[in-house]
């Protein structure tokens, strides 16, 4: 390469056939397809919303650190507990947030309120709740941690970070896929 970049695989496109370039955009689609299934079934199985979540803080060090990915159940008839790793969304706020219960009111009626606090916090979450929240309840939570795979995650944080990286693998992974004639 003489100071310019190699574009090869431009070479490859041009060679395919229609027919060919057709086979190779079907074949995204069907992985596009197949990894939205696999994450509906998932969310089927699990009953949450989210069944994989990345950590995006170190709020819960050390039990889990920044980049550690997360998998989570929701069953709505498991009754939360003082000691439990939740993950919650508060309204107002679009990223969901691991922590663990604090402390558990069960009234009366069977409604539940729950408290919240991140293991490397030095105080709850009532700061970071809506404002006039005191309280979650159980449609606050996403999540219950069931297990996790440690930093695994950190390739999410670094395209969130880094908007021209996550483009780059996405440019990157769309031209593997059709130029791969396999």
């Amino acid at each position: 390469m003489s100071g310019m970049l190699n574009f090869d695989f431009l070479d490859d496109v041009r060679r395919m056939n229609k027919r060919q370039l057709y086979y190779q955009f079907l074949n995204f689609g069907m992985i596009v397809s197949s990894a939205l299934m696999i994450w509906k079934g998932l969310m089927v199985v699990t009953g949450s919303e989210s069944p994989i979540v990345v950590v995006l803080s170190g709020s819960m060090e050390p039990a889990f650190h920044r980049g550690d990915l997360l998998f989570l159940t929701n069953y709505k008839e498991e009754p939360i507990r003082v000691g439990e790793i939740v993950v919650f969304k508060i309204e107002g706020r679009d990223i969901p947030i691991v922590h663990r219960v604090l402390k558990v009111h069960e009234k009366e009626d069977g409604s539940v309120k729950f408290l919240t606090k991140g293991d490397n916090n030095s105080v709850d979450d009532r700061g970071l709740y809506a404002p006039g929240q005191l309280w979650l309840d159980k449609k606050d939570v996403v999540g219950r941690a069931r297990g996790f795979v440690p930093y695994v995650g950190i390739v999410t944080i670094l395209m969130n970070d880094y908007p021209k990286f996550k483009y780059a693998i996405l440019i990157c992974l769309g031209i593997f896929v059709l130029v791969h004639r396999e």
